[in-house]
């Protein structure tokens, strides 16, 4: 979202591999995550746009498949408020807005993001909310002190709301500060088993390319019980690309890496030396299709037919030339045999798989959708968009503890999309602001709020349009969310 611009672990023996692949449930619409450190996650697995896939009439229906009467979807979007359009019966409140002074005296930072929700008692959550801020040196706004930052020049970083909620869904803001400044350009991430936040710089820029203080591209960790800034240190071992979103696997504690590159972007996996201390470093690999190096995933692929996969080692996470060249990492991996992908975005975890979006992949190039079980080391293409009217660039994405997903669309026509496990996908929101795109939905675990960002303009040249953070309540039994 925002950047347009050789040891093997794991390797399996196509021994049974047919017979294990065929016991994957690809039906089971949600199941729990294991716990692991403490932490259980409810996710999908992507039945609902594996059957949009199968559906005869989706490529050619010249509708959305949820559109039709008595589906699953809430019914026409109707004006809510001066900013949204929602289905009726459902209420949103803005809980943050840009330039707003928030409880730490600092004003509001602009791009909000990929964010992240971490409970914390019955009744209070805390959201964890990226800031994809692209000014350039000399420009942007620090969230810290110079002592606190990474990168005194950098005006990106996270924010944390605290957030109280009513039986019914209703929310009220307690408080919210920052908790991680001096990067740049943070746009998506992902939550960890361990209760924590990790945002990733979507951009390689650095002291000769880019006028900064110090190098960029790494991921940074924000623990979710963090009071204030936290003293940022770049996962150097996690690699230095352009990072996008990530997904843990709680059983093994694997981090899962997504890249947000056009037409040279590649699938990561860190195994970290300790699980669940990624300061402590840990090994990087790219994912490869196991007797098809140097694969070309972008288009021209087939759904349903499973891969067996193997992992390339990158030797040289945290190249210098990155600065220069943003896919350094991913041709080291590539000319080790690793895959190619078409803007690897959304990234997450259930069915004890791991799951991500190529936001521009497939033969209309309007987004594919990926699952790897981590257990057969094998990978199948579940869905890839025929049309616009189906899907139109997946991106960040989220799942209702009801079971329900909400895909945010990186395009500029500014919806959020609901999708049942039938396969039907409907609108649930509009923008009626601007054209920016929504990211950083997350749903209470309750299921009654949900939460998510209008990102607004990334740096101080664009036509001023604000960022804001909604929350959501209202009849949800009513539908697939």
């Amino acid at each position: 979202m925002g950047a347009r611009h050789r040891d093997s672990s794991a390797r399996t023996s196509g021994t049974g591999k047919e017979e294990a692949l065929g016991k994957i449930d690809r039906r089971d619409f949600v199941v729990r995550a294991g716990r692991w450190a403490g932490a259980a996650a409810i996710a999908p697995s992507l039945t609902g746009l594996a059957a949009c896939a199968e559906s005869p009439s989706a490529p050619s229906s010249g509708k959305l498949a949820g559109s039709r009467q008595n589906g699953n979807g809430y019914g026409p979007l109707r004006r809510a408020g001066p900013e949204l359009a929602l289905p009726d019966g459902f209420s949103y409140a803005v809980l943050s807005v840009e330039c707003r002074p928030m409880s730490d005296g600092t004003l509001t930072p602009r791009a909000h993001d990929g964010m992240g929700l971490f409970p914390m008692s019955d009744d209070v959550v805390r959201l964890v909310r990226n800031h994809e801020d692209r000014d350039l040196p000399g420009l942007a706004m620090p969230l810290v002190s110079p002592d606190l930052a990474y990168d005194p020049q950098g005006g990106g970083g996270t924010t944390t709301l605290e957030v109280r909620l009513e039986a019914d869904g209703r929310p009220t803001l307690l408080r919210d500060f920052v908790s991680l400044g001096g990067t740049i350009v943070n746009c998506a991430g992902g939550t960890t088993a361990w209760r924590s936040w990790l945002s990733c710089e979507e951009t390689t820029e650095g002291r000769r390319d880019g006028g900064w203080s110090v190098p960029h591209g790494y991921v940074f960790e924000v623990p979710a019980d963090a009071d204030g800034p936290v003293q940022p240190q770049p996962l150097r071992d996690m690699g230095r690309f352009t990072h996008e979103a990530v997904a843990v696997d709680p059983g093994t504690g694997f981090v899962y890496e997504t890249e947000d590159y056009s037409s040279r972007a590649g699938f990561y996996r860190f195994r970290p030396h300790t699980p669940g201390v990624l300061a402590d470093g840990g090994a990087l690999e790219m994912l490869a299709v196991r007797g098809d190096p140097q694969v070309d995933l972008r288009a021209s692929q087939s759904t349903g037919m499973w891969r067996e996969v193997e992992w390339v080692p990158i030797e040289r996470p945290d190249p210098p030339e990155a600065e220069e060249s943003p896919t350094t990492v991913w041709r080291e991996g590539f000319e080790a045999g690793g895959a190619r992908f078409s803007r690897l975005e959304g990234c997450w975890y259930g069915d004890q798989s791991i799951y991500f979006h190529a936001t521009h992949g497939g033969d209309a190039q309007l987004g594919q959708v990926w699952r790897y079980v981590p257990a057969e080391e094998a990978m199948v293409l579940v869905f890839e968009s025929p049309s616009v009217q189906v899907l139109d660039s997946p991106d960040n994405i989220t799942v209702s503890p009801r079971g329900g997903i909400l895909i945010c669309e990186d395009n500029r026509d500014a919806h959020l999309r609901g999708l049942s496990p039938s396969g039907e996908i409907f609108p649930f929101a509009r923008n009626l602001l601007n054209r920016r795109e929504f990211a950083g939905a997350c749903f209470s675990p309750d299921g009654r709020t949900l939460f998510f960002n209008l990102q607004g303009d990334t740096d101080f040249t664009g036509p001023g349009d604000l960022s804001y953070t909604f929350a959501v309540w209202g009849p949800w039994e009513r539908g697939a969310l």
